[in-house]
């Protein structure tokens, strides 16, 4: 195949969940995104774009990119404006170590095109539970925490052991030998003792910024009644 086949947004997501389609990168042709992009911009509409390496982004077309934000750390792109009202909801997000921002940067970026402000503590795993330890009143504070680690996956459990609000696990390949890249963490938060912890896919930043998004959406409708 040469990348010249009909590419079939999902238009009508917005209506069916409250997200837009959001363009997953990988593997595509810059020939491909450079539609979809042109496609966002005729419509009108704004566009998250993930998994867009650097190499990708710089293969596109010049007059497109540079309707763009890129962010070369999470390989995110988003077609629109970011501005976050002052009093919008907040997610904390918290990652276990620095290997692991790439990840956290991706919810990080989703939250913020959905106009969620966040709440970013990165580098405190617990191989130094004080640094952690120092930032729980800042979490409990929080209606919804993405922990983001590597390695074992302590981390989250620890989180979910001792904040109120809802925490989403999002397991990271990050690790030697037995990490298993990320399999060892998905493993641990699936395994976690603390009550209600909720897990993505492994190094899905995306996915747990939209899950943080459903629960902030239900709260804001209230409770269905029949």
């Amino acid at each position: 195949m040469n990348g010249d086949w009909d590419l079939t947004p999902d238009t009508s997501r917005k209506q069916r969940l409250g997200f837009d389609e959001t363009i997953f990168c990988a593997s595509k042709t810059p020939d491909q995104i450079n539609r979809l992009i042109q496609g966002a911009l005729k419509a009108e509409e704004p566009l998250l774009l993930t998994r867009l390496d650097g190499d990708q982004f710089f293969a596109l077309s010049s007059e497109l990119s540079e309707h763009l934000d890129y962010d070369a750390v999470s390989q995110t792109a988003i077609l629109g404006h970011m501005t976050i009202p002052e009093d919008a909801p907040c997610v904390a997000i918290v990652s276990g170590g620095s290997s692991d921002v790439r990840v956290a940067r991706e919810a990080a970026r989703t939250l913020q095109y959905y106009r969620i402000g966040v709440h970013e503590i990165y580098d405190v795993g617990v191989a130094g539970l004080w640094r952690l330890l120092d930032r729980v009143d800042e979490l409990r504070d929080m209606r919804v925490v993405i922990t983001v680690a590597g390695m074992e996956g302590t981390l989250p459990s620890v989180v979910a052991g001792l904040v109120p609000g809802l925490v989403i696990a999002v397991p990271v390949a990050t690790g030697y030998g037995v990490a298993a890249n990320g399999i060892t963490a998905l493993n641990s938060a699936l395994a976690s003792c603390a009550p209600g912890l909720v897990v993505v896919n492994i190094d899905n930043g995306y996915g747990a910024g939209c899950a943080a998004l459903r629960l902030l959406n239900a709260m804001q409708r209230g409770p269905v009644h029949e």
